[in-house]
């Protein structure tokens, strides 16, 4: 046997299949996917773009709201490309190195959206509940911190699992049953002894989610108690309306989180595609509807909109 047969312990491709069971409707599925991954490229590009050009939004509810348009830039250019040549034109090998790549992106870009939702409540939190030192507390510095901070955590707790992975022998097959490199899904392809991927994976997932998820919360208790105490309802009624939009891309971030974790431990006699499914949806609907939840509830952002596309003649 050559030593080229004995060092070698992963394959050179992997296949993704797609998703299971509905090979026959991929070019119907493709439609609402291509369109989605359409409306988060625009939505997100001018949300960026906007902030970015008009220095009156140089704000940090804005500058908080640019990260977050830019993680999901590349959160769903991640995985919506690959899956799109998949349903169309059956292009399912990607070689080991890149499937690396694209769950190490996948889950990084996910831990630092999760993060930057995490200092969006903190920023309404502080602008209600300690309005007069808003712009003491959230300084350009702070922000700066903030967003290094979430680029930290992710890049740390997900650069071990490229590095496990390679030291499986995948004696399964090359075949992931995903559209995408789940890291859970190539590591049911490793042999050997994957107690320490399976657990590290859910400890960072329950990490994330529990402890990203309880600030938020905890923020949201302060500002309702802040709320509730101001004199009229107008000013109630106002002050809670800043929050709307972030409660709405709270819920389209964690829901599908949420609905997918359930089914896998409640639902597992649901067919593998129903799974592989909702996996989709949590990286396809947080960066579709993000944008028009901010662009119809955020005043400043539907004013800058809609001056580019109904400019007044001079």
């Amino acid at each position: 046997m050559s030593a080229s047969n004995i060092t070698s312990t992963h394959p050179a491709v992997f296949l993704l299949m797609g998703i299971p069971g509905l090979e026959h409707l991929h070019v119907w599925i493709s439609i609402p996917f291509c369109f989605a991954y359409t409306l988060a490229l625009i939505g997100n590009c001018t949300l960026f773009f906007i902030i970015q050009a008009d220095a009156a939004l140089h704000e940090p509810m804005y500058l908080f709201l640019a990260m977050l348009a830019a993680i999901d830039l590349v959160l769903s250019s991640t995985t919506l490309p690959k899956m799109l040549a998949i349903f169309w034109f059956r292009d399912r090998e990607i070689s080991f190195y890149a499937c690396l790549v694209q769950m190490f992106f996948l889950h990084s870009f996910s831990i630092m959206e999760s993060a930057v939702l995490l200092a969006m409540a903190f920023d309404r939190y502080v602008a209600i509940c300690k309005p007069l030192h808003y712009s003491t507390i959230l300084t350009r510095p702070l922000i700066t911190k903030i967003g290094l901070a979430a680029v930290t955590r992710a890049v740390t707790l997900m650069t071990p699992l490229p590095c496990l992975l390679r030291r499986f022998h995948y004696c399964r097959g090359p075949v992931i049953a995903h559209c995408y490199c789940e890291h859970m899904a190539v590591v049911r392809l490793a042999c050997g002894d994957t107690r320490f991927n399976n657990i590290y994976g859910i400890a960072v997932a329950m990490f994330i989610v529990v402890l990203d998820l309880l600030f938020v919360i905890l923020s949201y208790i302060f500002i309702l108690q802040a709320v509730l105490q101001l004199a009229s309802q107008e000013a109630r009624y106002k002050a809670f309306g800043t929050c709307v939009s972030h409660i709405g891309a709270i819920l389209a971030f964690y829901t599908p989180v949420v609905i997918s974790s359930v089914m896998h431990r409640v639902g597992r006699q649901a067919a593998p595609h129903v799974h592989i499914l909702l996996a989709n949806l949590y990286l396809l609907f947080p960066p579709m509807v993000n944008p028009i939840i901010y662009g119809v509830k955020t005043k400043q952002i539907r004013e800058r909109v809609l001056g580019l596309f109904l400019r007044k003649d001079v």
